[in-house]
């Protein structure tokens, strides 16, 4: 690495202790870098551009969040908590059972873990409290389950991870099924120990009459995943147009069939998803054009170099990758992460033979479990706004349920077929 790359990423660090929004800070580095070096400033605008037009994959994170702010926005989080109830509600511990069901199948719409906190969120920590449950505890289990969002498909950073390695984004889906079912019957297990220990209250058994009303009040919205998923993999659509397909079918059974968003609180919601992914754009296009230097300095092939000078052992480079991207988890946007620091390890990690889609799943598992973990987990602070509890509250009762993701990250981690056996056994 030569001087004036070094500078560039002293600049970084520096727009980073300052404050300023990482994407600003990305492109201000890179103004610097081209100018040290003499080259036309130009050029980052224009690689910024260039990458977004070409990434057809990328259209398919606005849809998908577009589809998330309408579902958030209707009673579809409602019914979706309600249905859950009526599945699991019934067992000690009933309603942190509800939390994680709930998580599971709105994770099928959104594919976003902050989408899943705000949305059922409020929803679940309040019925939670009301029936007697610790309100520390209520608020760590919805930061806990929402990390299921993006790893059970659809899942935008995958999508962003596919964009990167060029895995195909139908078996990253097929291979985030099993480990986000294993994450949600993880803390389910752990919930039912700790429900024992403090008697949480079970809920009521619901009549076999009000089960059918309450599934058949949710049946639409719990074909949202079902539409996008059988849609890739008949081969019908591809995943950008499967995501526009959900945006649409959210906005007919939200205006039309639950009735529950009229046509002003829409044009909200269109407003509000254009900024997201504006900003969203906005920090694509300053990665790209930071991914673009890193490359360009071959720093990739230094960094592959350094770790094959200490070891060659697949377990011990997961070792590594796990713990560098679960502390950068906790301090770093998901987004920028993906952006950044995959395309860095990318090659070294097709130097091993690791399977691309076996270490797409890990490391966006990694990453969401650092969205929860202290001190500086985004979702912390997202359920610590939406109920009013201590972030130091939430703290206390999240750290047993780390430990459980972990150990489920470690079995992901070290037996790939775990995360390929759905690929593999469909042929992708």
């Amino acid at each position: 690495m030569d001087s004036i790359f070094l500078l560039t990423l002293v600049v970084f660090i520096i727009s980073f202790i300052l404050k300023m929004p990482v994407a600003i800070g990305m492109i201000i580095s890179s103004v610097f870098y081209f100018l040290a070096n003499g080259r036309d400033v130009s050029q980052v605008s224009e690689i910024m551009l260039t990458n977004l037009e070409s990434s057809y994959v990328i259209l398919v994170v606005p849809l998908f969040i577009l589809a998330a702010n309408v579902m958030n926005s209707g009673s579809v989080t409602d019914r979706i908590f309600t249905f859950a109830n009526s599945l699991v509600g019934r067992y000690k511990g009933g309603l942190g059972h509800v939390n994680v069901v709930a998580s599971c199948i709105f994770s099928g719409m959104t594919g976003s873990a902050i989408a899943d906190a705000a949305g059922l969120g409020k929803m679940e920590i309040e019925t939670m409290r009301k029936k007697g449950y610790d309100g520390g505890f209520s608020a760590a289990i919805t930061a806990a389950s929402s990390t299921i969002g993006p790893i059970f498909p659809p899942s935008v950073p995958l999508v962003i991870y596919a964009m990167l390695s060029g895995a195909s984004i139908g078996a990253l889906f097929l291979a985030g099924i099993i480990p986000g079912l294993l994450i949600g019957l993880a803390l389910m297990i752990y919930i039912m120990f700790i429900a024992r220990i403090r008697n949480f209250p079970a809920g009521d058994r619901p009549k076999f009459k009000q089960f059918l009303i309450d599934s058949f009040r949710a049946l639409p919205a719990l074909l949202t995943p079902l539409i996008i998923l059988l849609g890739i993999y008949s081969g019908v659509m591809t995943p950008t147009e499967a995501g526009a397909v959900a945006v649409l079918y959210a906005i007919l059974i939200s205006l039309f069939l639950y009735r529950s968003m009229g046509f002003k609180k829409l044009l909200e919601v269109l407003a509000d998803t254009v900024k997201t992914s504006g900003s969203i754009g906005l920090i694509a296009g300053a990665a790209f054009c930071f991914s673009y230097i890193v490359a360009y300095e071959q720093v990739p092939a230094i960094i592959a170099d350094f770790i094959l000078a200490y070891t060659d052992n697949v377990i011990i480079f997961l070792l590594i990758i796990n713990i560098f991207f679960l502390i950068m988890g906790m301090f770093i946007d998901t987004m920028i992460m993906t952006l950044v620091f995959i395309p860095v390890v990318l090659p070294l990690v097709e130097q091993l033979g690791i399977d691309p889609v076996h270490f797409g799943v890990v490391i966006v598992l990694n990453m969401m479990i650092g969205l929860s973990t202290p001190p500086f987990g985004m979702l912390l602070f997202v359920v610590s706004g939406i109920s009013g509890i201590k972030l130091n509250i939430i703290m206390k009762e999240i750290f047993p349920m780390i430990l459980v993701m972990l150990a489920v990250l470690g079995i992901v981690t070290y037996i790939p077929q775990i995360s390929t056996f759905l690929p593999n056994l469909l042929g992708y």
